[in-house]
């Protein structure tokens, strides 16, 4: 096969060929129809089995991870006219776009999955292997949507074959518990029907490590923490990932495909573009948007090189320098003050600096005063719309604090969960905090293990779930949203705070994002969450 990031280009390439060749032919045309491809003559080949599996993939998440992490205290959504503005301030209901898009995506992903597994047995052929690896990626996908779906909306239909219109106006919302059994059988089921790596070309696509790693990240949503640990316990043990080398070079291109990632969404210029450097990257940079932005609650996370929080009088923290001597991975994901940018000019967001990214300066520049530095590479600087880097969705980081979090909630404390947050604090060259000791009690291991996850993860898709998840939204959104501290006009340091924000979140009904109405109007069986 070709790599995944062509050929879900030539799929497309491919049906476009079909359709102008039927063009061509008059009597062809008054028996197939002629904007798409009819299954008399689809469903024959194995590679209509490669290219209906491709297909799948264009539903997978990308630059809309970055949202979440805009949703919570760690982010801001950057101008108060963008769609997610409004769920920041909690002024949002059934009828938003933003709540219906994610749900119709989702949908949209599952019911190509089921089209393709309904199908795809039609195909005569004794490549039995490759039926059986396109049949456990079409699953492992269709779980891939469903866990979002209850994550954000709690009970969701489950739908498990392609349905009729009369069908799925008589839809009812499937309880979240059995949403989540669904996820978890299918991803194990899934597994053992994919293979445990690809060679170079295929690589992108599902793999074994990937599904039970994706089961982990699900039984620790549902809180179903056993399921969770030994999943993640499978992946460690499988001995086929580790962490990267470097954090800073995690998010270029130079570490593509690198042992870390088991689960991303490929990319390419010019074939099949991303646009993340435009869309995240600072404003003076070539007039990119800063459309999610980073806020000081999320840079005060981070420790001192010290390895304690910057409130500890023993920190070394320093008001006047509070970016300097803090855990690396801070200056690896943020933009701050004195960094150099992809152009070669200096960052300097201070209000008072008179520069493109001083806050203030324009709408579109950082209201914080700091931009994300993850996936923003020099390389794309040429062309910020039209960048080929794979936005990572699932990775062997992750799948240690998952198993230290399941670990510690079970309270199974043992050298196995040490070791697994300790490898994410110090088991890369450019990223040394200090281990934390054996004498930790299960409360202390509990704040340590969901910081690491808040850092480690930041603006990766993680950190809108976990707060719902651990029940703290109600207590981190509210209030006003911070930024950069800078010299002030008196010389002393001043601390931005961005005007006209006020978050609110309504325990009673902000855990869950309500049905959209545009989904109850057509289906009036479906019911809606608690205050919607």
């Amino acid at each position: 096969m070709k790599s995944l990031r062509y050929t879900i280009k030539y799929t497309l390439l491919a049906l476009s060929a079909g359709l102008a060749l039927s063009a061509c032919d008059r009597q062809l045309l008054d028996t197939v129809p002629n904007d798409r491809l009819s299954e008399s003559v689809f469903w024959k080949t194995d590679n209509d089995a490669r290219l209906a599996t491709n297909s799948l993939y264009s539903d997978l998440d990308s630059t809309n991870i970055f949202s979440w992490d805009a949703l919570t205290e760690i982010g801001h959504v950057n101008q108060p006219f963008e769609l997610h503005a409004y769920i920041e301030l909690g002024q949002y209901d059934a009828t938003s776009s933003r709540v219906f898009g994610e749900w119709a995506k989702a949908y949209r992903g599952i019911r190509a999955c089921n089209y393709l597994l309904d199908n795809i047995d039609k195909i005569q052929t004794a490549n039995t292997a490759l039926i059986s690896q396109c049949k456990g990626e079409a699953r492992a996908l269709r779980a891939y949507q469903y866990l979002k779906l209850a994550s954000l909306y709690g009970d969701v239909p489950l739908v498990t074959k392609a349905i009729t219109l009369d069908e799925s106006r008589a839809l009812t919302r499937t309880p979240v518990a059995q949403v989540w059994d669904f996820v978890d059988k299918e991803l194990s089921e899934a597994a053992a029907l994919l293979p445990a790596t690809y060679a170079a070309a295929d690589r992108g696509r599902f793999t074994k490590g990937a599904a039970i790693g994706l089961r982990a990240r699900a039984n620790l949503y549902a809180g179903r923490y056993q399921q969770a640990a030994d999943a993640a316990d499978q992946v460690i043990k499988s001995g086929t990932y580790g962490l990267y080398d470097s954090y800073e070079k995690l998010f270029t291109y130079a570490a593509e495909n690198n042992k870390e990632v088991l689960l991303d969404r490929q990319f390419i210029k010019d074939t099949y573009p991303v646009n993340v450097f435009s869309y995240m990257g600072p404003y003076s940079q070539k007039s990119a948007n800063s459309t999610f932005v980073p806020t000081k609650a999320l840079v005060d996370t981070y420790e001192t090189t010290a390895g304690k929080l910057i409130t500890d009088p023993a920190s070394g923290y320093d008001p006047a320098t509070p970016y300097v001597n803090r855990d690396p991975r801070l200056k690896f994901s943020v933009y701050l003050t004195g960094d150099v940018l992809p152009s070669g000019i200096t960052f300097r967001p201070e209000p008072n600096s008179g520069t493109a990214d001083a806050v203030g300066n324009t709408y579109i520049a950082s209201t914080t005063g700091f931009n994300l530095k993850k996936y923003i590479n020099t390389d794309d600087y040429a062309n910020p719309a039209n960048n080929g880097i794979n936005i990572i969705l699932l990775r062997y980081a992750e799948i240690l604090l998952t198993y230290a979090e399941a670990k510690i909630e079970l309270n199974q404390i043992d050298a196995s969960v040490i070791s697994a947050i300790n490898s994410v604090r110090n088991g890369r060259t450019d990223v040394k905090q200090p281990a934390i000791g054996t004498t930790a009690s299960q409360a202390e291991l509990r704040a340590i293990v969901r910081r690491e996850r808040t850092v480690e993860l930041a603006f990766e898709g993680q950190h809108l779930f976990d707060i719902r998840r651990w029940k703290t939204a109600e207590t981190v959104l509210p209030g006003p949203v911070y930024g950069i501290t800078y010299k002030g006009a008196d010389g002393k340091p001043a601390t931005v705070q961005v005007v006209g924000i006020n978050r609110v979140f309504d325990k009673t009904r902000h855990y869950l994002w309500p049905v959209p109405q545009r989904e109850r109007n057509l289906t009036p069986s479906l019911s809606q969450n608690p205050g919607w």
